[in-house]
């Protein structure tokens, strides 16, 4: 009689082949579909580690494009796989398409700081805090993301251009136009974001990204730093 051949489970492997080690490491990319979805199951059964079961899930289906039909009843099919991971997995793929049909939306199309304003000034008007946000924009000014960088105040301590660029270099921005609110409603360019703007403008020339304009948003009316000729 043979021995019995012993079974590695995930916790016994080595860290950097762990799905969740190696995802923090390595990033997301570096796993393979089975790891991915080992990820997302969590767990797997008796007989078979996580890795194992989205690896049967895979082969028994066909690769992942099968996960967009299958209904729950189908994926339960699989040996290990029970209603609570195939909910898990089809909550994913959903997540998914969803992602997918929003890149492939309109962007907005920023042609003016009016449009700037119109897209800001209902969250900001009204508040009674400073918020400094970003509007990152591709090489076709569309909007990518409005990804807010403070809030409680403006200086130079707070709106550093490493914070600023880190998010622009995060999205891949061809350009950036700099956003803040006045509480008091008049939108009046202060010393310190005069200051704050001329500094951002000089950074983004040494790293390649555009600093195209500053938008104060007050109560219903906004200035625009380009138009003022101070960027």
């Amino acid at each position: 009689m043979g021995a019995l051949e012993y079974r590695f489970t995930i916790k016994e492997l080595p860290e950097e082949e762990r799905p969740r080690e190696k995802l923090l490491k390595y990033g997301a990319e570096s796993l393979s579909d089975a790891e991915l979805l080992a990820i997302i199951i969590r767990i797997g059964s008796k007989e078979r580690t996580a890795v194992e079961l989205s690896q049967d899930i895979l082969h028994y289906f066909g690769g992942l494009r099968a996960l967009n039909y299958l209904s729950i009843r189908e994926l339960t099919q699989i040996k290990g796989l029970g209603p609570a991971k195939a909910i898990q997995l089809k909550a994913v793929v959903e997540l998914s398409k969803r992602l997918a049909s929003l890149s492939r939306q309109a962007r907005e199309v920023i042609k003016s700081p009016q449009d700037v304003a119109q897209l800001l000034m209902p969250e900001l008007r009204f508040l009674t805090q400073e918020v400094f946000k970003l509007v990152l924009l591709d090489i076709k000014n569309q909007v990518i993301a409005m990804p807010m960088v403070s809030k409680g105040g403006l200086s130079s301590s707070i709106v550093h251009p490493r914070e600023v660029f880190k998010e622009a270099i995060k999205h891949s921005s061809a350009a950036i136009i700099l956003v803040h609110n006045h509480p008091s409603g008049i939108p009046e360019p202060s010393r310190d974001d005069i200051s704050i703007t001329k500094r951002l403008v000089d950074s983004g020339k040494i790293i390649g990204i555009d600093v195209l304009d500053h938008i104060i948003i007050g109560d219903g009316i906004f200035t625009s730093m380009k138009e003022e000729g101070i960027i």
